[in-house]
């Protein structure tokens, strides 16, 4: 579960930023956790390839390749032969390997214990969306207000994770593998990767990510990118309709970013489980053509009025606090800030 402070550090990063296709927000929030490990990357378009790139990363055990991460995946994506040649999945693929190739190969790396989760989603200047995840942590999308999954997290205990853990040597116990780590692929991890006969696919963690495709229709409204720090304690449909309320009160997606981590954070750290972790979480605006002020309009004429809320003595609604979430992901779709604004 991660050691806990007595008191959470809400102290938030958070940025915006955009241009006249997408406009997003982000934050980070080191939260109850003794050391902040996420790292995320804000790129509304790459050096004027007309191809928007955001991704997060998750540390565990450090951040050190978190950070790496953050401040180089994108580079080795958009510098890759296979995105010079269109072929987007494979300059995803190869990417998330190519980090586990140099790090490798950075000596002051050679003794880095630590790994993280890495979830990325390409928009390319044609308007396909391709998700490449890694790892538990999360992209969905809001279509028409329906919070869909477009990323499948890796967990030990999924049948297809264990035979690969199982034939590398390796085993999975009380959910993790070897009985420690409690996701089945990263970047990073090399302690994992130890078996010299496979190749990196094959090993117990592998870095290969899964990859999905999404061509944007009219009725896609935003994209939610973030670690399972948020869905860990709230589900897909749970995460677009709060963010839907957001836009429906003309919040900006920043402040909504800080409200989502806020409305997720524990009462306490008893646990040291659920709501305790680090979060990090980007929304990303599809304009479509709209000016972000018709955006909002647009999503928001969609939302009903609340239904059924309780209210406080004052008279104002009384938010609840989100049920842990039992979602993995695996939802079935319809068809550290780094930016070029940049920080790690």
């Amino acid at each position: 579960m991660g050691q806990t402070l007595s008191e959470p550090i809400t102290t938030k990063e958070s940025s915006e930023g955009g241009d006249a296709r997408v406009k997003y927000g982000a934050s980070s929030m080191q939260g109850w956790r003794i050391n902040m490990e996420d790292a995320h990357t804000t790129i509304p378009e790459y050096k004027n390839t007309g191809a928007s790139f955001f991704a997060v990363f998750d540390g565990h055990g450090g951040s050190a390749v978190a950070k790496y991460s953050g401040a180089h995946l994108h580079d080795i994506v958009f510098d890759s032969e296979f995105y010079q040649q269109g072929d987007y999945r494979e300059a995803l693929r190869s990417s998330f390997l190519g980090i586990d190739v140099a790090l490798r190969k950075d000596p002051s790396y050679e003794n880095e214990t630590s790994g993280c989760t890495a979830v990325a989603a390409l928009l390319t200047k044609d308007n396909v969306l391709y998700v490449s995840n890694a790892g538990d942590s999360r992209a969905i999308i809001s279509t028409n207000g329906r919070g869909i999954a477009l990323s499948q997290d890796h967990k030990p205990v999924n049948e297809k994770e264990t035979a690969r853990i199982e034939k590398a040597g390796g085993h999975v116990e009380f959910g993790r593998v070897n009985g420690n780590l409690a996701l089945s692929r990263a970047l990073g991890d090399f302690e994992f990767k130890q078996s010299k006969d496979l190749p990196a696919e094959e090993q117990a963690v592998t870095a290969e990510p899964d990859i999905t495709e999404h061509r944007l229709i009219a009725q896609d409204e935003f994209a939610v990118i973030a670690c399972d720090g948020i869905w860990d304690c709230m589900t897909n449909q749970q995460v677009a309709d709060f963010i839907r309320s957001k836009i429906k009160e003309k919040v900006d997606l920043k402040t909504i970013c800080e409200n989502l981590m806020d409305e997720c954070l524990a009462d306490h750290s008893d646990f040291g489980g659920v709501g305790c972790d680090n979060m990090t979480v980007i929304i990303v605006a599809f304009l479509q053509g709209k000016s972000l002020e018709e955006w909002y309009k647009a999503v928001g004429d969609k939302v009903p009025e609340p239904t059924g809320v309780v209210l406080k003595e004052d008279g104002e609604p009384e938010l609840k606090k989100p049920r842990p979430s039992d979602e993995t992901g695996e939802e079935k779709k319809t068809t550290t800030t780094i930016s070029s604004d940049s920080n790690a």
